[in-house]
């Protein structure tokens, strides 16, 4: 009896030191394709990113979702407008290991804590008096042409 709650109390102690709120931390670039709040018993907002690189769309997905615990201010307004308005923007992440089993902060373990829109003006596409102001690149493609036959 003494041995299996010893083993149990060796085992959950083992378990808990893996969790840790700060797995990873990073940032993804790209657009907002999806946002919205989900959720039977916990509503969370969650989103995906087309994470682009190098001017071309990557194949990664990117889920997100912000955390519950801890919504920054404004943060939820900029992620929706960049959806809705097909902003490119810089999301900043972190990860978390073991720390959301009951998916009560949201449904990813990677949770956005900052959001920077990276190119919104679409150089005077829609607009008039916009059109003599000089444009902004939002975005690059490289074409190779191979004429060998």
């Amino acid at each position: 009896m003494k041995k299996t709650i010893l083993i149990s109390a060796l085992l959950s102690t083992i378990l808990m030191q893996g969790c840790s709120e700060n797995f990873s931390n990073g940032e993804r670039i790209g657009v907002v394709t999806q946002f919205s709040r989900t959720g039977l018993l916990f509503k969370s907002y969650e989103g995906h990113l087309n994470v682009t690189q190098t001017g071309m769309n990557s194949s990664v997905p990117f889920d997100f979702s912000i955390d519950n615990d801890n919504e920054p201010e404004n943060l939820v307004k900029t992620i929706d407008s960049a959806a809705r308005f097909g902003w490119k923007v810089k999301l900043i992440y972190h990860q978390t290991l073991n720390k959301n089993w009951f998916n009560n902060r949201g449904e990813t373990n990677h949770f956005i804590e900052k959001c920077e829109v990276l190119g919104k003006n679409f150089g005077g596409m829609f607009n008039k008096t916009e059109i003599q102001s000089q444009g902004k690149v939002l975005d690059t493609i490289y074409v190779v042409i191979n004429k060998s036959k």
